[in-house]
């Protein structure tokens, strides 16, 4: 029988999963001194967003043999120390692909039809606000898409084939079947900055990418651009973002993730009419939830002895 933590709560898909090869807990907390004192005889984790599996966690779980990522960006993972310990880290890429890519565009929607505006207006008895806000029509637009991953092609797919949006894009891989299929065209990320109107970001945080989006590159883009970010806080320089759009450098901005999770209270953008936010909710919905609790399956792989379906680092 196999022993499972898990940091967080998962599906029930996954848990059962889990259940059938062995014994499931749930962590007592998700900081790291809890984690360290729990982990003694566990053979598999699955991690979500919150909390790290550290150099530190990994000492101490002399037992482990594999980390399951709920969900895509590993950066709260010691990918180094985990190779080291022979641990195995998987993930689950494509379980949040449309999720992610459907609230992408929704930003975009409520953003540019000033949706928030009028259900605030609507709420407070004032019918009349109608007549002071003026949305945006987003067909015809250029969407320039910066990481042309899963998300930032499913991204493009349903701006392109749904909006009619003609699409650039941004990767340091050529996409040239995507190029076919949408009509896109790939430009560096200085090009991309100056030329679309709706700007979304779509890069993993790595140390080349964090802080990609800063001052100069706000000063790139066009005063009528929308920027959306729902890949990772430290992507972009949340300050730049908040002088550009109080400055009117851009025109509006859409955002899901943080440079600091939980944000403070006192984000400056919350005082800003011209964003939209959201707290780091884009891959919950039932379906991408249910598909990232399969993680469990590769955990069972591993212990098993099977190649897993998604892995993440190489053991030797």
């Amino acid at each position: 029988m196999y022993r499972f933590l898990l940091y967080e709560p998962i599906h029930e898909a996954g848990i059962r999963v889990l259940r059938a090869v062995g014994e499931v807990r749930m962590a007592s907390s998700t900081d790291e001194d809890t984690i360290v004192k729990e982990i003694g005889d566990i053979d598999g984790v699955v991690v979500r967003a919150k909390g790290r599996v550290t150099r530190r966690v990994l000492e101490h779980a002399p037992r482990l043999k594999v980390v399951g990522r709920h969900g895509t960006g590993v950066d709260n993972i010691d990918l180094e120390a985990a190779t080291e310990h022979g641990v195995q880290v998987v993930k689950t890429p494509e379980a949040t692909t449309e999720a992610v890519a459907e609230h992408t565009v929704g930003l975009m929607l409520a953003l540019s039809k000033k949706i928030l505006q009028g259900d605030a207006g609507i709420r407070s008895g004032h019918f009349d606000v109608r007549y002071s806000l003026m949305g945006r029509e987003m067909c015809g637009r250029i969407l320039g898409v910066a990481g042309f991953g899963r998300i930032g092609r499913r991204v493009a797919q349903i701006c392109h084939f749904g909006l009619g949006m003609p699409v650039l894009y941004y990767d340091v891989r050529p996409a040239p079947e995507l190029e076919r299929q949408l009509g896109a065209r790939r430009l560096e990320l200085h090009e991309l900055l100056a030329s679309a109107e709706y700007i979304s970001v779509h890069v993993p945080l790595l140390p080349q990418t964090r802080g990609l989006i800063g001052e100069a590159e706000f000063a790139l883009m066009r005063p009528d651009a929308m920027f959306f970010n729902t890949s990772r806080g430290p992507v972009v320089d949340e300050g730049a973002l908040y002088r550009a759009l109080a400055a009117g450098t851009i025109a509006g901005a859409g955002i899901d993730v943080y440079e600091e999770e939980p944000t403070p209270a006192d984000n400056p953008l919350f005082g800003l009419d011209n964003v939209v936010l959201t707290p780091h909710m884009a891959a919950h919905t039932e379906e991408a939830m249910r598909r990232m609790s399969l993680v469990a399956e590769d955990l069972v792989s591993v212990l098993q002895g099977r190649k897993p379906r998604y892995p993440v680092n190489q053991l030797d």
